[in-house]
């Protein structure tokens, strides 16, 4: 399996936290978020990613080439990432969507264990959008509409009734699923809107004429950065993750 990471953004909601750097280089206990989600990847036997970049794209390519073993990487500059949103990050890397392959925002950690259910997961062919569950929904939640069967019914930041869940900003794609979604980027694109709307419109798109599904992870962790707030609970995160680490290594 592949995996498409979006790197590209600056991370401006986190002030002077990403003034000189992208947001996927702040670190949590030690490693940065990038190094992190490479790590998890190589964790899974996921040996062949695509990280996005834009912003500080340099400091991006640096820290790639320090690496030593993990996955193999290839980055693809998107040189729309001021003008355009995510949506923009995906058509630069379109022709990377075939066969079985991971879309991951680049602000996103997740446990070892919720990848590898991921990746495990094979009840959905297509389209599968990783949703978790909570009691209340803020405005900044990219919330999700499930029905019983586990299809995906609706998805976004203003949706206003029939919430119940969150995507986590962790897509698969198997069968005809990435085909399908790289031809309707490709036809986003190609309207005046295009480059002002992030890709799960696109997957709320695709979800109105044809099957998307979702993959329920509740009670894995996971934890997404982009408000100063967000910084301490990813850093507890990692540090209990790294120790976890630890201890198995040395059972």
């Amino acid at each position: 399996m592949k995996a498409i990471i979006l790197s590209a953004g600056q991370g401006s909601r986190l002030g002077h936290l990403t003034h000189d750097r992208p947001k996927c280089l702040i670190e949590f206990a030690g490693r940065s978020l990038l190094d992190r989600q490479l790590d998890t990847l190589a964790a899974n036997g996921v040996d062949d990613v695509v990280v996005v970049t834009g912003f500080r794209d340099d400091q991006v390519e640096a820290a790639i080439a320090r690496r030593s073993g993990g996955p193999r990487v290839r980055t693809l500059f998107n040189p729309f990432y001021k003008v355009a949103d995510n949506l923009g990050s995906l058509f630069m890397a379109r022709h990377e969507l075939a066969g079985d392959v991971l879309v991951w925002n680049g602000d996103t950690l997740v446990s070892d264990g919720l990848m590898r259910r991921v990746i495990s997961n094979r009840g959905q062919a297509g389209i599968c959008v990783t949703i978790d569950r909570k009691e209340r929904y803020d405005d900044d939640d990219m919330k999700v509409d499930v029905g019983e069967d586990g299809r995906l019914r609706a998805i976004g930041k203003r949706l206003s009734s029939g919430v119940n869940a969150e995507s986590i900003g962790l897509l698969a794609f198997r069968g005809d699923g990435a085909v399908r979604f790289r031809r309707a980027i490709e036809g986003a694109m190609r309207m005046s809107e295009g480059t002002t709307i992030w890709y799960l419109r696109v997957i709320h798109q695709l979800a109105q004429t044809s099957e998307v599904w979702t993959y329920d992870i509740a009670g894995e962790q996971w934890g997404e950065v982009d408000f100063p707030q967000d910084i301490a609970g990813a850093e507890a995160l990692c540090v209990s993750w790294d120790a976890a680490r630890v201890k198995a290594e040395a059972a």
